[in-house]
């Protein structure tokens, strides 16, 4: 089993930027695709990016391509998103997840981060 720990959240104007961090321990990310989600109030958890692990595919949801970008490194077991031009409608709580394959479902993913919270001010 995985561990998963998101780091990197906090309080950001609008047009900020902030980079959330992703570390894993136990049995890692290599044969695995890791993705990103978020979750505001009332509202179900919903995908962000994800990432398969060799690296060759990245994949983003149309809210966010051209804004926020999923990378990794593999000598740290970390992914990171980096997010830029963030607006009000990006806050939520966000959990890195792994997954055995590329998917945008939550039902797919099978080990979760406990979440950072991202709060955007206008």
């Amino acid at each position: 089993q995985v561990q998963l720990v998101e780091s990197g959240g906090g309080l950001v104007q609008a047009g900020g930027s902030l980079r959330l961090r992703c570390a894993a321990a136990g049995r890692t990310f290599p044969t695995y695709a890791v993705g990103w989600f978020r979750q505001a109030p009332g509202k179900e958890r919903e995908f962000v990016a994800a990432r398969m692990w060799n690296g060759v595919s990245t994949y983003y949801a149309d809210s966010v391509k051209g804004r926020f970008t999923i990378s990794g490194d593999k000598a740290k077991n970390t992914v990171y998103l980096q997010m830029n031009g963030l607006t009000p409608e990006d806050s939520a709580v966000y959990y890195c997840a792994r997954s055995g394959k590329y998917s945008r479902l939550v039902n797919d993913y099978d080990s979760w981060g406990q979440g950072t919270q991202v709060t955007v001010s206008s």
